[in-house]
């Protein structure tokens, strides 16, 4: 097969998903658009040698419904006989948007994609477009459903991890991430959102709190408590599935716990003769992707079998990997990957991640191989893994090698 690289990535700072966050004004298609003209200027890039654009977005409806990637070609600088591709594969949607277009590559089904994601969480509101494994009984009733926060507190009771763990990550994150940001480790990708004027509205992730601690932490209630143990609850719901749980331990909030927030981001994607033709040097070849089912009602497991099978599939062990992007849904998303793979920490996440900087759900596949991208090539390190759970219980995972 045809090798697949990545000749660039670039994202948007992330803003506040809520009415006073910095880009609830700008639209799902503008910020789209926006990050479609990042990357074709970046690169001085001839858009019509772009096969397609794909576009994850979770959340299809309203302003983020019909074909968006479609009408963000439109909206952009792109010539117009280049189509969209919207796809959802819930908070993965960006990465499979990535994967799928390398693999594409690698089948030869063209020489160039663009591949990428959006969320406009203050626009949108997540849940707004409906789900069938929410609200269908029956596939809710069947399958057990339960929100993905008391999910991620099963993870944290089977598991053994307590509220101190989750807090101890959170921390670890926001200084990871004011770090990054304070010493330009985010400055290759980042692109800044401006108006119509050309004023700047937004040049850095805005979602972050350095100066948490676990003190601060501590002083907030558990989000899921009271859903999971009053009404409706979903405690009960869970313990029928899993009856060895004598109960479940309630330890995430809103500081361990992704960030709500708006943002896009893109990669560019080709073979190594659309590089030569153009001019543009690789910066990472894409060397295996995978996609796995996993339990519906835990749902947020997905990370850990879907590494196995993307390295095994990959012909590759885990100490082939230097660095790891573990997208922290949840603090015991990746707490429970590396206690699974028994990874230091000082390899996972190593410039923070949702929980300071905020979960674009469409665009966050995308964001974390990019952040991944740049810090190899920051470190001076040669392979890195990507991977996300998601709900409804998948999990996603793309490996790349710096060239």
């Amino acid at each position: 097969m045809t090798d697949a690289y990545i000749y660039d990535a670039c994202r948007t700072p992330r803003g506040k998903g809520r009415a006073d966050g910095s880009l609830h004004e700008v639209t799902s298609l503008r910020l789209s658009a926006l990050t479609l003209n990042a990357i074709k200027d970046r690169n001085d890039l001839d858009t019509t040698a772009v096969e397609d654009v794909i576009w994850g977005n979770v959340t299809q409806v309203g302003e983020q419904g019909g074909c968006l990637a479609r009408s963000a070609v439109i909206a952009s600088d792109f010539a117009e006989s280049v189509p969209g591709l919207s796809i959802n594969r819930f908070c993965a949607s960006g990465m499979e948007a990535v994967n799928l277009a390398a693999n594409q590559v690698r089948a030869g089904a063209g020489m160039a994609y663009v591949a990428g994601g959006v969320e406009m969480m203050s626009r949108v509101p997540m849940g707004s477009d409906g789900a069938a494994i929410a609200v269908d009984p029956s596939v809710a009733m069947q399958h057990y459903f339960v929100p993905q926060g008391i999910s991620a507190d099963i993870i944290a009771t089977e598991h053994g991890f307590s509220r101190d763990d989750a807090d101890l990550l959170a921390v670890e994150s926001q200084k990871r991430a004011a770090a990054a940001w304070e010493e330009g480790r985010f400055d290759r990708s980042i692109i800044t959102v401006r108006d119509v004027n050309g004023l700047p509205i937004l040049a850095r992730d805005e979602y972050m709190r350095p100066d948490t601690n676990m003190q601060s932490l501590g002083s907030l209630k558990p989000a899921f408590k009271e859903m999971g143990e009053m009404m409706p609850g979903f405690d009960k719901i869970a313990m029928m599935k899993y009856p060895y749980l004598e109960r479940i331990e309630h330890i995430h909030h809103a500081g361990n716990s992704s960030g709500i927030v708006d943002g896009a981001a893109a990669v560019l994607i080709g073979n190594k003769e659309f590089g030569e033709k153009y001019g543009l040097k690789p910066r990472a070849r894409i060397r295996a992707t995978a996609k796995i089912g996993s339990d519906p009602t835990i749902m947020l497991t997905g990370p850990v079998p879907v590494t196995e099978k993307v390295l095994r599939d990959a012909g590759m062990s885990l100490s082939d990997i230097d660095l790891f992007e573990v997208n922290e849904a949840f603090a015991a998303v990746v707490l429970r990957f590396m206690q699974a793979f028994d990874v230091d920490a000082d390899r996972v996440n190593v410039n923070g991640g949702a929980i300071a900087m905020g979960h674009p759900l469409g665009a966050t596949g995308a964001i974390i191989i990019g952040t991944l991208l740049d810090e190899l090539e920051r470190s001076g390190k040669g392979v890195g893994l990507a991977t996300l759970c998601i709900a409804s219980g998948m999990g996603a995972a793309t490996v790349i090698e710096r060239v």
